[in-house]
């Protein structure tokens, strides 16, 4: 189980990463940096968009101590550069030296990615979602062709029974809820267990929404493979278009629609969109919680932990329950 980083030895150094480590770590295979950096939006990592003397520009992703191992991590750069090879529009990790794409400073791994340009799409016309779909298709018929030991998998224990077993663990649910909370996760999770038991599973992108797109000229891209691993296609597919409404409903046909010139998609999995959101919202909590002694965390959840917010926790559950049941054959 996942530990939180207060309690791994290099959280001091990750919170305290300075610009001098991060301006060194780019200076590999004879570039040098200006000097001109940018901090990007990560809660989960340490990112930065750094200029190189040669007018290129680099980012630079500084990973979370104890979230991944440097096997899991290696597991996530061959499976961006096998897309590559495909031409699957992703930000593949570049070499740090001949064959090696991951590197270290005093303990924390770190990788270099080309810099993308363009724009997330806020409001995808019907054109780009079917343009997405067919992406998304070739995505998994990247990754159905092995299996990957070294990621997690998607699934009501992962995301569900595991982080409940924490959050009871480390005491992170208010004692006037704890037993509301958790006995509402336990029936969300009977419900739909029986429900993954037939739907294969492979390689996916695992956190594809359109935050981690970018749209430009040249089309879209991929990014932010941080929690790729091995789950149900669907997971892909309802994060592009997550809307719960008649329009979530449509727009998920168009993306079905064209993921199937590419690859075959049983519609009958898309029974598993509300299961997936409700699992969703159980392990954002949990990431919260295992995070909640970053100061970036603190500053942004502010709302996070008090009795109110466990409550409204329960009761998205028990909405997520009923509309599973709602939409149950």
């Amino acid at each position: 189980m996942e530990p939180t980083l207060e309690t791994h030895p290099l959280a001091e150094r990750f919170f305290r990463l300075t610009p001098e480590q991060v301006l060194n770590a780019v200076e590999v295979r004879g570039q040098r940096a200006t000097g001109r950096f940018l901090i990007l939006n990560s809660y989960e990592n340490r990112v930065y968009q750094l200029e190189l003397e040669d007018e290129r520009m680099v980012v630079g992703k500084f990973y979370r101590p104890g979230r991944w191992s440097r096997e899991a991590i290696l597991a996530e750069h061959r499976f961006l550069r096998e897309l590559e090879e495909e031409e699957v529009p992703v930000a593949a990790p570049l070499e740090l030296e001949p064959g090696r794409t991951l590197g270290e400073v005093e303990g924390i791994l770190y990788a270099l990615f080309p810099r993308v340009g363009g724009r997330a799409p806020e409001e995808p016309s019907d054109e780009q979602l079917r343009i997405l779909g067919r992406y998304l298709a070739r995505i998994h018929n990247v990754g159905a062709r092995q299996a990957e030991p070294d990621r997690p998998r998607i699934d009501p224990d992962t995301y569900g029974a595991d982080n409940l077993a924490w959050l009871q663990a480390e005491g992170a649910l208010p004692p006037e809820v704890r037993e509301l909370y958790a006995s509402t996760v336990d029936v969300l999770l009977q419900r739909i267990r029986p429900m993954f038991l037939e739907v294969p599973t492979h390689r996916i992108h695992g956190d594809c929404h359109l935050n981690n797109l970018l749209w430009s000229q040249a089309g879209a891209t991929f990014l932010d493979f941080d929690d790729f691993g091995t789950g149900p296609a669907v997971q892909d597919i309802w994060l592009l278009a997550a809307a719960s409404d008649q329009e979530g409903h449509r727009q998920r046909a168009l993306v079905c629609e064209a993921y199937a010139e590419m690859r075959d998609f049983d519609p009958a999995w898309l029974r598993l969109v509300e299961p997936l959101r409700a699992l969703r919202y159980i392990r954002y909590s949990a990431w919260i919680a295992r995070r909640w002694k970053d100061p970036a965390f603190q500053r942004t959840f502010g709302h996070f932990g008090t009795l109110r917010y466990w409550q409204q926790e329960a009761q998205d559950l028990r909405e997520q329950i009923a509309r599973i049941d709602n939409e149950a054959p």
